[in-house]
């Protein structure tokens, strides 16, 4: 894990200062009933990906846009957009690789080894940096856990941004 040394000053100073707040949610704790080779996987990103034809992310909404984007289980990961908007996340991997935010070829082969039993038809991106939440908890997240719960999904793998 890097160190909030590596930062520049002015980062290091925002991290700091950073308003970090509870929600009293509390995280699920679910154990798997199955082995993982015989579970549905689904992907949730909060990389603001999107696709060429879906709106992008609004930026000005103040606190960020709780919105989620559907992504097809057959998207060619070259063609997904990267919305993010802080200023603090460096894009530069992810625009060489977008496994590193949104790992679905590496899915994809963890599927075919037989390690995962499928991966679900449909994937979700959120965007990151989100600063008031509420919205994102009272709608947007319960919605895209009810979707995943309809699709049978046993394992919701996310990588935050």
């Amino acid at each position: 894990m890097a160190s909030i040394f590596n930062l520049d000053n002015l980062y290091r100073f925002f991290m700091r200062a950073y308003p970090v707040k509870s929600h009293g949610v509390t995280p699920p704790n679910a154990p798997l009933r199955q082995e993982l080779n015989q579970c549905r996987v689904a992907l949730i990103t909060t990389a603001g990906l999107h696709l060429q034809a879906q709106a992008p992310y609004n930026d000005r909404i103040i606190g960020g846009d709780c919105s989620y984007r559907e992504i097809p289980n057959t998207i060619e990961t070259q063609v997904l957009a990267l919305g993010h908007r802080s200023k603090a996340f460096d894009s530069s991997g992810t625009e060489n690789d977008i496994n590193l935010v949104f790992p679905l070829d590496r899915f994809r082969e963890l599927e075919t080894e037989g390690k995962i039993g499928s991966l679900n038809h449909r994937h979700f991106s959120f965007m990151g940096s989100i600063t008031k939440p509420k919205p994102l908890i009272e709608k947007t997240a319960p919605e895209v856990a009810q979707m995943l719960e309809s699709d049978d999904v046993d394992v919701a793998f996310l990588t935050p941004v």
